[in-house]
């Protein structure tokens, strides 16, 4: 079986503190020789100048290609245009179009700006417009929580991919059969492009449940029993969280899938430890090894 291609996801830090962790994890992961990497945008563009400091760090520190994420909460078509604009001037070619959450939070009424873009099929197509942008956009295999039906989830992805997108990354899910029936049902749907599932193993049980809540990623009863408890034990938490994410990879991989997009959380332990069960290695580090 031949070696899975991979991408893995970060976020902006906030701090110091963060920021040291998110460099860590940049190149403990780099060796990996991942396909890219992308890099979050906050609600609102909150994060908008911290995510454009970190891409451009990336690409000028590092052999990676980062993806820049991009939404269209609370911004005009000027202002997403002008985002846009500045990272292909800074050597960005890889964009992640989305729509954006809320600014009040998921799960809250989507009001679109007066004079904005108001999905992510719009935002696919202004990055084509504007520029010659590799574009990457989002699909939930359980369906979108304001969603009236998968079958509207596939029509929406493959909207988005009439607008230009060349990818879509899949929301995280726990259970292997989820990924799976959606793939097969936009297959026969016609949709060819890629279709990258996404794995965040377990970095702390609490925030994972409420992510899986809030997204409407049903957690199957086996998931919750084995992580019962375990935030009082970070070490255990740890290698249950790899263990478990290394299977659902390794179940996917036997059906055919070759491409993975991890959640990384800043973390690079854990999508270390999951790449390795697929075959894919780095030197071992003292930090590893401690």
């Amino acid at each position: 079986m031949s070696q899975p291609t991979i991408s893995f996801e970060f976020f902006p830090p906030k701090s110091e503190a963060m920021e040291a962790k998110l460099w860590d994890a940049v190149s403990r992961l780099a060796p990996l020789a991942p396909d890219f990497v992308s890099v979050t945008y906050g609600a609102g563009g909150s994060t908008r100048e911290r995510t454009h400091r970190t891409v451009k760090r990336i690409l000028d520190e590092t052999i990676l290609q980062p993806a820049a994420h991009l939404t269209c909460v609370a911004a005009s078509k000027a202002e997403v245009d002008e985002v846009l604009r500045e990272y292909w001037a800074a050597g960005v070619r890889h964009i992640v179009a989305l729509r954006g959450d809320p600014p009040t939070g998921v799960g809250t009424q989507f009001e679109p700006h007066p004079d904005g873009y108001v999905n992510a099929t719009e935002v696919t197509a202004a990055a084509r417009r504007i520029a010659d942008f590799d574009v990457s956009v989002s699909f939930y295999p359980e369906k979108h929580p304001e969603s009236p039906s998968l079958q509207h989830d596939i029509d929406v992805l493959k909207a988005k991919i009439d607008a230009g997108a060349t990818r879509a990354i899949s929301q995280f899910f726990c259970d292997a059969d989820v990924y799976l029936r959606f793939r097969d049902a936009a297959a026969k749907a016609g949709i060819t492009i890629p279709l990258l599932p996404g794995i965040m193993p377990v970095g702390n049980v609490a925030g994972y449940t409420r992510m899986a809540t809030s997204t409407g990623t049903s957690i199957p009863a086996w998931f919750a029993e084995a992580f019962d408890g375990l935030d009082q034990s970070p070490e255990v938490r740890d290698m249950v969280a790899a263990s478990v994410a290394a299977d659902l990879c390794l179940k996917l991989q036997a059906e055919g899938v070759d491409r993975f997009h991890f959640y990384t959380l800043n973390r690079a332990e854990l999508a270390l430890a999951t790449c390795r069960r697929l075959g894919l290695k780095t030197p071992v580090t003292e930090k590893d090894a401690a």
